[in-house]
């Protein structure tokens, strides 16, 4: 029997929204990080990250830096009080009606995300999701994060890297999974192409014409009258 793994990509995939560029702008707000420099700074990861050029540990480091200065309590209720406020007013029925299609039909659900895991976790979960492949922070011996990655970040290639992990551990290879892969971005190509079913979803123009190119589905789960379109 093929084991059925439906993937979601997180960021203007199942949220409107960047969720790393997000907390950035959460805690500019609370006062943690001067606004005119972490705002630059932030608008220039995420066009790199846009273009496809960005250097994910680099990147790591200065999304970090707010909340490793603050510490895990004052981080903590940063995180619960970034859920409410910015994330649960930007989750849809439709993202839910989706997940929940595919966990109705017993596939197993996981969000694969390039965000790291303390912004991602919470926000997987209220979405239903328990399984998380996401940027792994790196501790240090009092327990706290320090800026580096643990393992193969879950980003471009290391994606496929890090889902062909999570099947290892489970016994499974790609020949023994039917993946669907739900993204909206260029930098998923390379598992989009691992993925039996593609979905460009919320695709930008490179990737939207990648899929009429290529067939896959493309679906705008975020228009008024969210539609999909098939190549």
């Amino acid at each position: 029997m093929t084991y059925k793994l439906t993937l979601f990509d997180l960021d203007y995939t199942l949220l409107p929204l960047d969720s790393d560029h997000a907390w950035g702008e959460f805690t500019t707000a609370l006062g943690w990080t001067d606004a005119q420099t972490f705002r630059q700074r932030n608008d220039a990861f995420y066009a790199a990250y846009q273009a496809g050029t960005l250097d994910i540990h680099d990147y790591v480091r200065f999304a970090t830096a707010a909340v490793r200065a603050h510490g895990p309590q004052a981080a903590q209720q940063a995180q619960a009080r970034f859920l409410r406020e910015v994330i649960e007013p930007a989750i849809t029925p439709q993202a839910l009606a989706l997940v929940q299609a595919h966990q109705r039909a017993d596939d197993a659900v996981v969000v694969v995300t390039a965000t790291n895991a303390f912004v991602t976790r919470p926000i997987a979960q209220r979405l239903g999701v328990d399984e998380l492949i996401a940027v792994e922070l790196e501790q240090g011996a009092d327990g706290w994060i320090t800026g580096e990655i643990r393992g193969t970040p879950s980003f471009r290639e290391g994606k496929v890297t890090r889902v062909h992990d999570w099947l290892r551990a489970r016994g499974l290879d790609w020949s023994d999974a039917e993946i669907s892969f739900y993204s909206d971005s260029m930098n998923d190509l390379p598992l989009l192409e691992r993925a039996a079913h593609p979905v460009a979803t919320n695709p930008d123009a490179r990737l939207r014409a990648l899929a009429a190119a290529r067939g896959w589905r493309v679906l705008d789960l975020f228009t008024p009258e969210h539609k999909e379109e098939t190549a």
